[in-house]
């Protein structure tokens, strides 16, 4: 048992002492409890945490170098200041459902029973695994900021202040969403198949890699039920507030999400990931409950 697990291991205790207690103060405990054991596991793992920066790097430089190549821009416009929002939703990405995935591993050797048993609320588990690796996720796709100037994107506090809390936002979306896959599978690889199947499309289908501007119908409308679009698009947005360059340029390469010709608002897009999120939540926590 790592470090770790023996931490929490002595709060579940400490709460099965006191659970004459109960009520919200209970509840908000065993929360707690949950997040602190995602960020202990997430400091002392630093192989992850390289691990899960090296890759959006790589789609940084390596891929979004070779595209500005291949795709013409008009004037000194680097492909990658485009390619930034969507290179940080990638590095959400992973982390996030790594995150989620310990769920299944913990489950497979033992320690998720100790929680199971614990005199606390199934639901508190989840929500407290959706915080802390919602938590962990946003700090290292935060890291990537430091990288913003090499491709163009201004060093400013509001700016990152924004994508801050997006990326906190699509995070815990995409932890609910692999919290609701990881109860219904038994094993880790079994869980790394369903999200090999469900990831990919999702991240190259939100325009986190190309514009959204005259595309086919089929794929317009692809795009559109993808859930990550609804979080790079105002990231992207953000970031080109705070950019000067043409018109033109910006309609191609930011003409935003539309419905049937209506534009829609950062504030719904932001809303939609919440909703998405808090349902996916739910339905995690409902089949987490059936769990034996």
């Amino acid at each position: 048992m790592s470090a770790a697990d023996t931490t929490v291991s002595d709060e579940i205790a400490q709460l099965r002492v006191r659970q004459g207690g109960g009520g919200w103060r209970h509840d908000a405990r065993s929360v707690g409890v949950v997040w602190r054991r995602e960020l202990i596991a997430f400091w002392r793992n630093r192989t992850r945490i390289l691990i899960a920066f090296i890759q959006p790097l790589l789609y940084l430089f390596v891929l979004g170098t070779g595209l500005s190549v291949v795709i013409p821009s008009p004037g000194d416009f680097n492909y990658r200041t485009f390619m930034f929002p969507g290179v940080l939703a990638l590095a959400v990405l992973f982390p996030s459902l790594f995150s989620a995935g310990t769920i299944v591993f913990d489950r497979e050797f033992g320690f998720m029973r100790e929680m199971l048993v614990a005199p606390i609320r199934r639901g508190t588990i989840v929500v407290g695994k959706c915080l802390g690796g919602a938590t962990v996720a946003a700090l290292q796709g935060s890291l990537l900021l430091v990288f913003a100037g090499l491709v163009g994107v201004p060093y400013d506090v509001v700016l990152f202040a924004q994508l801050i809390l997006m990326l906190l936002l699509l995070s815990f979306a995409l932890v609910a969403f692999g919290v609701m896959a990881a109860a219904r599978v038994q094993s880790f690889q079994s869980f790394q198949a369903v999200l090999q199947i469900a990831v990919f499309p999702m991240l190259f289908l939100s325009g986190a890699m190309f514009p959204l501007h005259g595309l086919p119908t089929w794929l317009q409308v692809l795009t559109r039920l993808d859930p990550i679009t609804y979080a790079v698009d105002p990231m992207r947005r953000a970031v080109f507030a705070h950019l000067d360059v043409p018109q033109e340029l910006r309609n191609d390469l930011d003409p935003g999400v539309t419905w049937f010709g209506w534009h829609v608002p950062t504030a719904l897009e932001l809303l939609i990931v919440l909703l998405m999120g808090l349902v996916m939540l739910g339905i995690g926590i409902k089949r987490f409950r059936a769990l034996d």
